[in-house]
């Protein structure tokens, strides 16, 4: 049993494990994954191959209104519901081994697991370790980490397992050629691709707008922009309000709601804007692509920025603050980046050294050593 989620990046996580697991023999049917029903969980793991259980639950909310209160106490049930449920389901089921990627949808089955004596693996890919894994590490029987220093007991370093197409990401000529062409991207401009994860981030979106009409008379530069689901379509209408419809101008700016094609993407960057999510860092560093990190402000142990700061120290990205990321900022940094080749050449093997390729393999060996 795999459980966790509540974004892009802990399914994805799980999907890494789940497909590692059956290359090592286990059939599909006998990985179950478990995550939340308010999460990204039901349209990414449909259609997977693997078996998975949605439960009731929210994540807290980090406030003290009113308001905010309430929405901790439906949370807090929400989770009780859902973990009296999974202990009756553990119980009589009896998995050989819970392995825990994080998130609020994580606890249910972490806590059914202490209570019922089933080995739990706990697998924490960012740098400052969650509150649920920090609640459940003493009683774990293992806890892989992404990075040294994570202050849990038993912590073998793994790195972050990345979906195996990352893994075979190709930035030489060809590479970047057959991307473009798939991505219908032009192969003589320098291209900035720009992710704020599946949902989006608003404060990205709104600064490459503004990059956007600072660029739209470059006809050396190309944007591929990647919404997000919530703010697509009040994007778009903006986009249109400012005139900057994709292909207009001399811009060739590409926006699209969701990427499924992310290895593509990669290979057909120059340099990639986003936030400093674990999963989002790692596959920056096993495809070995320059990036620009805006590191969410408020995650939870300001983790965003200590994921985005081993990049930074190996000079393997440029790091901008929320509050100062707005057009002007990004089009100052991105010419910059862009008018040198060599800067960049440089930033993707620092970031390639950093990379893991087989954080993966190595997780699902900690897995199958604690499964009984």
């Amino acid at each position: 049993m795999i459980s966790g989620g509540g974004t892009g990046g802990h399914v994805f996580l799980a999907l890494t494990i789940a497909r590692s697991l059956r290359a090592l023999g286990h059939e599909a049917e006998s990985i179950e994954l478990v995550g939340s029903r308010r999460g990204q969980e039901a349209l990414l793991l449909d259609g997977q191959g693997f078996p998975f259980t949605l439960l009731p639950g929210r994540g807290i909310v980090r406030r003290l209104d009113p308001r905010s209160l309430r929405a901790n106490l439906g949370a807090v049930a929400g989770l009780v519901s859902a973990t009296i449920r999974e202990i009756a389901d553990l119980a009589r089921r009896r998995p050989c081994v819970v392995v825990s990627v994080g998130g609020y949808a994580s606890f249910p089955a972490d806590a059914a697991a202490i209570v019922l004596g089933v080995p739990l693996v706990l697998v924490t890919i960012d740098a400052v370790p969650g509150a649920v894994h920090r609640l459940f590490a003493k009683r774990a029987a293992a806890n892989a980490v992404a990075f040294p220093g994570s202050g849990l007991p038993r912590a073998v370093v793994t790195g972050v397992a990345v979906r195996p197409e990352i893994t075979e990401v190709d930035r030489s000529g060809p590479g970047v050629a057959r991307a473009r062409r798939e991505l219908e991207l032009p192969e003589s401009r320098r291209v900035v691709g720009v992710m704020g994860g599946s949902l989006g981030a608003r404060r990205l979106n709104v600064a490459t707008l503004g990059l956007a009409e600072r660029w739209r008379g470059r006809d050396d530069r190309a944007l591929y922009h990647v919404l997000g689901r919530r703010d697509a379509g009040q994007l778009r209408a903006e986009v249109s309000a400012r005139g900057l419809a994709a292909g207009g101008d001399r811009l060739c700016y590409r926006m699209v709601d969701f990427e499924s094609r992310m290895a593509r993407l990669y290979e057909a960057v120059d340099v990639m804007v986003c936030r400093a999510g674990a999963s989002t860092v790692a596959e920056l560093t096993v495809a070995g692509v320059p990036s620009v990190l805006v590191p969410l402000p408020g995650a939870p142990g300001d983790h965003q920025s200590a994921n985005a700061r081993g990049l930074l120290d190996a000079a393997a990205a440029v790091v901008v603050p929320d509050e100062d990321c707005d057009g002007d900022r990004l089009a100052s940094v991105l010419d910059g980046l862009l008018d040198d080749p060599g800067r960049l050449r440089a930033m993707g093997e620092a970031a390639r050294s950093l990379g893991r390729p087989d954080a993966a393999d190595r997780i699902c060996e900690i897995v199958v050593t604690h499964a009984r």
